[in-house]
């Protein structure tokens, strides 16, 4: 019942995920791709850690 509310951590990593890339697209069209290479490495870090929770839960 109460695992009701709890947020699903996966979904969290998701949308961090996806707001790495996106400031990543935005670093690369402005010309800044210093910044873009950094996002973009911490992007896949999430996306790594997004699959080993998928891979745990089954």
């Amino acid at each position: 019942m109460f695992g009701l509310f709890n947020r699903d951590p996966q979904k969290k990593l998701q949308q961090a995920y996806e707001r790495k890339l996106q400031a990543a697209m935005e670093a690369s069209r402005n010309g800044d791709m210093r910044a873009n290479a950094t996002l973009t490495e911490e992007a896949e870090a999430l996306l790594a850690e997004i699959n080993r929770l998928k891979a745990q839960k089954g």
